[in-house]
C-alpha cells in the first residue's frame, strides 16, 4: 500500500552445514559447529544435532532458539506418546509433528531440519523446511554450506554403503561446508543410528545410537600446525615494467603561519 509506514520483515542470514545419509543398517547425521550472530562467530563449539526420541536425532539449521525450541516441544510430545501407547516412536510420527507444526506458522518459526531414526520399519530419513514441506531422500544437506556437502554426496554415494564407508562420505561432506561457506565451521559432529536387531544383540555388538561429539576437528592448532601457512611476498623485480613517459610536477607548498591565519578567520 503507497504511504503505509508497514514494512516487510527481513530475512536474517545464517550459517549452518547439515546432511544425513542412509546405509545398510542405519542413519548417519552430520553437522558442524560453529553458530553466528550475524558477522559475528559467538560460539564456535555448539550442538546442533538434537535428541528427539532414543531412536530418532534431528540435525537443525536456521535461528538457534527456533530449533532447539521446536526440537524440544515434540521431543517431548513423543515421550508423552510412548508412555500412552506403551511403544517405540516411529520417524514417520516425528516427521508428522514437526512439518504439522511448522506450517502452521508459515515459515515464520525458523528451522530447517534434518530428520534421521530407524524403527521397526527400517531406516528414514527427511528433510523438514521452515515452511512444512517434506522431503525423504537416501541422502540430504541443509544450510548455507549445503550446496557444497550436496556437491561431496551426490559424488560419493552409492547404494548399500556400509557404515565406516557412510561416517566417512557425511564426514567430509561437512568439511565440505566448514572450508566453503563463511557461516559454517570449526569441528564435525556425527550420530550413527542403528535399526534395531531382532531377537537377543550378540555379544559385542554397537549400540543402536552412538554420539561422535566432536568427531574431526580440522582447524585446531596443533604442535605440528602451530599457524596457517600464507604465500611469501612475491618479489618484482626492477624493469619488469615498462615505462612509456616521465612527468614531475613540482608540489606547491605553503606557509605554516598563512594556514594558520586562514584557520582563525
Amino acid at each position: 500500500m503507497a504511504g503505509s509506514s508497514n514494512q516487510l520483515p527481513k530475512a536474517h542470514k545464517t550459517g549452518t552445514t547439515i546432511c544425513g545419509i542412509t546405509f545398510a543398517g542405519g542413519v548417519v547425521l552430520g553437522a558442524d559447529t560453529r553458530a553466528t550472530e550475524g558477522t559475528i562467530v559467538c560460539d564456535k563449539n555448539c550442538e546442533k544435532i538434537h535428541y528427539i526420541a532414543p531412536n530418532i536425532y534431528c540435525c537443525g539449521a536456521g535461528t538457534s532458539a527456533d530449533t532447539e525450541n521446536t526440537t524440544g516441544m515434540i521431543s517431548s510430545k513423543l515421550s508423552l506418546l510412548r508412555l500412552a501407547t506403551g511403544a517405540a516412536s516411529r520417524v514417520v510420527t516425528a516427521m508428522t509433528m514437526l512439518k504439522r507444526y511448522l506450517f502452521r506458522y508459515q515459515g515464520y518459526v525458523s528451522a530447517a531440519l534434518v530428520l534421521g531414526g530407524v524403527d521397526v520399519t527400517g531406516a528414514h530419513l527427511y528433510t523438514i523446511y521452515p515452511h512444512g514441506s517434506t522431503d525423504k531422500l537416501p541422502f540430504v544437506s541443509m544450510g548455507s554450506g549445503s550446496l557444497a556437502a550436496m556437491s561431496v554426496l551426490e559424488s560419493g554415494f552409492k547404494d548399500d554403503m556400509t557404515e565406516d564407508e557412510a561416517i566417512k562420505l557425511v564426514a567430509n561432506a561437512i568439511r565440505a561446508g566448514i572450508f566453503n561457506d563463511l557461516g559454517s565451521g570449526s569441528n564435525v559432529d556425527l550420530t550413527i543410528l542403528r535399526t534395531p536387531v531382532k531377537g537377543a544383540p550378540a555379544a559385542g555388538a554397537k549400540p543402536m545410537v552412538t554420539i561422535l561429539r566432536n568427531y574431526d576437528t580440522p582447524n585446531e592448532v596443533t604442535p605440528l600446525r602451530s599457524k596457517v601457512d600464507r604465500p611469501t611476498g612475491r618479489i618484482i623485480p626492477v624493469g619488469a615494467s615498462i615505462v612509456l613517459t616521465e612527468k614531475f610536477v613540482k608540489a606547491k607548498t605553503t606557509s605554516t603561519s598563512s594556514s594558520a591565519s586562514m584557520d582563525t578567520s
